[in-house]
């Protein structure tokens, strides 16, 4: 079979709306799924891992499930589909992962109940979970490379950003549709059945979303001639290219760490440390994240104009410096919201250009795959840890450590971003 090696030029069949599409569409459908667990969760864990279970397995498997099984595999997706990704194609890849997040999302929404199935039922929520994470990981290596590939000249950056814009709509969605259904049907309905909606509504979703890629452009071009090298082996990127891998893994861990904190674990750490009501600090959350989607187009022009350093920068010495003091000022609902909103400014200089910043470092032949396993691995053990730590530092009696973490993990990006070569004018490797 020919070796795949260099990403397409844009042909009379590269539509560059089509290929926004395609990954956004699709990103954003992964990322609903990813969401709609977490905010269904403990409606899950009534009915699948029952505090009366029998069996001391049924709350391990319940701990496994919820807070480890996901992130673990992300690393694992990352590199697979990185590699299926580089070996038959991006679009290829990005088949394979919607088909896998529509079918974990069709196993969780049809999970017996403990009380029907016994210990079954967690196994099969367990199984759905990995293929989640797994789907995950590697959406992100197969899209990031997907989405840069398919920009014109000058507009990388760009395109870039709707990395995040897809998975912030992905994020409202699963929130706002939890939302609708805990506020219109009554407790007993929505924990016997409503909870399963959403999960068969987005593996409805995926199959829209498998539809819409089918259509795109591959950026991926078979290698001239039969004499082509051989596709690339799993770790091939890893051998080759440690020191870019390395660098992924610098350049990712002050990001991943402040946008789970300003995403995802702020509403909690405003309700233990500044005693802001639950409701309230939900409602924050939900705007700021509305303001985010908003600011990502903007963060990529911005670095196809003036370049990815300068963003970078602003991103990790804003946080190194910022982090403290704004975590500290939180004392009700309007310092909140000013506070995560003005960390989602910070933030953008990161979050919009991350997938143009890595995609440039990797040369096309092994693309995917360098970004996938190094990136989801460091997301794992920085980003998803981020809400056990601060939690960890409130029950030990310490909370004002957490956001003296976030600013050492920015700080140390901010001297990885110092040392990064600008890479916005220059051509993409090849």
């Amino acid at each position: 079979m020919t070796s795949t090696s260099a990403p397409a030029r844009p042909g009379p069949g590269h539509r560059p709306a089509r290929q926004l599409l395609a990954a956004s569409v699709g990103n954003a459908v992964e990322w609903y799924d990813w969401y709609a667990y977490t905010f269904l969760a403990t409606y899950i864990a009534g009915q699948i891992f029952p505090k009366g279970a029998e069996t001391s397995l049924v709350p391990l498997l319940a701990t496994f499930a919820v807070f480890a099984v996901g992130f673990f595999m992300r690393p694992v997706g990352g590199l697979l589909m990185g590699a299926v990704a580089d070996r038959h194609g991006r679009r290829a890849a990005l088949t394979v992962t919607i088909l896998l997040m529509g079918g974990s999302s069709l196993l969780v929404g049809l999970t017996p109940t403990y009380a029907t199935a016994g210990l079954t039922a967690p196994v099969i929520l367990v199984a759905a979970r990995l293929l989640q994470g797994l789907s995950v990981g590697g959406e992100f290596a197969a899209s990031t490379t997907f989405l840069v590939e398919s920009a014109g000249p000058g507009r990388r950056g760009l395109f870039s950003s709707f990395q995040y814009v897809s998975t912030t709509v992905g994020q409202l969605a699963a929130s706002g549709i939890a939302a609708v259904l805990v506020g219109t049907l009554s407790a007993g309905a929505m924990e016997s059945w409503g909870w399963r909606v959403p999960f068969l509504l987005g593996a409805a979703l995926s199959l829209v979303g498998f539809w819409i890629r089918r259509g795109a452009h591959e950026t991926l071009t078979p290698a001239d001639g039969e004499g082509g090298r051989p596709r690339p082996g799993l770790f091939d990127a890893l051998r080759h290219h440690p020191r870019a891998s390395l660098l992924i893994c610098g350049i990712t861990a002050g990001g991943t760490i402040a946008y789970y904190t300003w995403t995802s674990y702020l509403p909690t750490y405003a309700e233990l440390n500044a005693g802001v009501a639950k409701a309230d600090a939900l409602l924050a959350g939900t705007l700021a994240l509305g303001f985010f989607a908003l600011l990502q187009p903007l963060g990529g022009l911005l670095s196809d104009r003036y370049g990815r350093k300068p963003l970078l920068l602003f991103f990790g010495v804003g946080f190194a410096v910022l982090s403290v003091p704004l975590l500290r000022s939180i004392s009700g609902f309007g310092t909140l919201l000013l506070v995560q909103c003005a960390g989602m400014v910070l933030l953008t200089g990161f979050t919009s250009i991350s997938a143009a910043v890595n995609a440039e470092i990797f040369p096309a032949r092994v693309r995917a795959a360098g970004i996938g396993f190094p990136y989801s691995l460091t997301v794992a053990l920085f980003g998803g840890t981020a809400p056990y730590v601060g939690t960890l530092f409130k029950d030990l009696d310490r909370p004002g450590l957490f956001p003296w973490y976030v600013s050492a993990l920015c700080l140390l990006s901010a001297l990885v971003y110092l040392r990064l070569p600008e890479s916005a004018h220059k051509e993409l490797e090849r």
